[in-house]
């Protein structure tokens, strides 16, 4: 028995589930940074040593934001269940007990790559753009609310796909990566659908109004716009045109 359509939602009339479900997905399809060309010359083995220690170097920018961006948004919170779910988070990245954390096995891959801890933690090498790129994330969540701030991580909803061919291609096609760099990737495999679930549910649960409902897929795509702009701050500066802020990573052999 066919049923009749449902009518497209009015300017002002909420989302169903469904619909809101959609524009979410919607945004990654259109905007996640798997699309992004740096992102298809890291995973094809198109990029040297140089380049993929500079992506790793500034990367560490992010994930070490990652922790302190969920302590403030915890700060924020009176729930206290959604403070011990959210909690989660900072010890997936921080470490808690004989776990080291994300940040550790981040570390493990800059130092496989070459690089000095003290280097890569210090941020001296970050690009400025990076750096100013991670803080207004940080600053977006402890600003919005609550529920925006909770849709901003949404993006792990697309992250599960983006990290297996990362440790696929970057296995397969360099010589200086091998299998024990990779184990942020792997960890992030079970990690990320396990947080997306949770926040899908709390997002869909608490957006309460169209306007919030928007409001949260707009925090979806700011989010993918803060990865894709560090991107774009790594292509500037190390494929093309190749130019290298003054005290940024300079590659050996660099000429830039």
């Amino acid at each position: 028995m066919n049923q009749t359509p449902r009518p497209q939602a009015s300017a002002s009339e909420l989302w169903s589930p469904e619909e809101f479900d959609a524009a979410i997905r919607a945004v990654g399809a259109e905007r996640y940074h798997d699309k992004h060309a740096f992102h298809k010359l890291l995973h094809g083995g198109k990029l040297n040593k140089g380049q993929v220690q500079a992506w790793a170097l500034n990367r560490y920018c992010y994930q070490e934001a990652v922790p302190r961006k969920d302590a403030s948004f915890i700060s924020r919170v009176h729930d206290r269940e959604l403070r011990r779910e959210w909690i989660r988070r900072i010890h997936d990245h921080d470490g808690f007990g004989d776990e080291p954390g994300g940040i550790e096995r981040w570390l493990i891959l800059t130092d496989g790559l070459g690089l000095e801890r003290d280097y890569v933690t210090s941020f001296r090498g970050a690009l400025p753009a990076t750096r100013h790129i991670v803080e207004s994330y940080v600053r977006f969540v402890r600003e919005q609310p609550l529920v925006v701030a909770v849709a901003s991580s949404l993006t792990e909803l697309f992250a599960p796909s983006i990290h297996r061919e990362r440790i696929a291609g970057m296995l397969e096609n360099y010589s200086f990566i091998d299998d024990g760099v990779m184990a942020y990737f792997k960890r992030r495999l079970s990690q990320a659908p396990r947080d997306a679930d949770f926040a899908l549910a709390y997002v869909k649960a608490n957006a309460k109004t169209r306007a919030e409902q928007e409001a949260c897929v707009g925090a979806v795509r700011f989010k993918c716009d803060v990865l894709w702009a560090q991107l774009d701050a790594l292509h500037h500066a190390y494929v093309t045109p190749g130019l290298i802020p003054p005290g940024a990573f300079r590659p050996e052999g660099a000429n830039s």
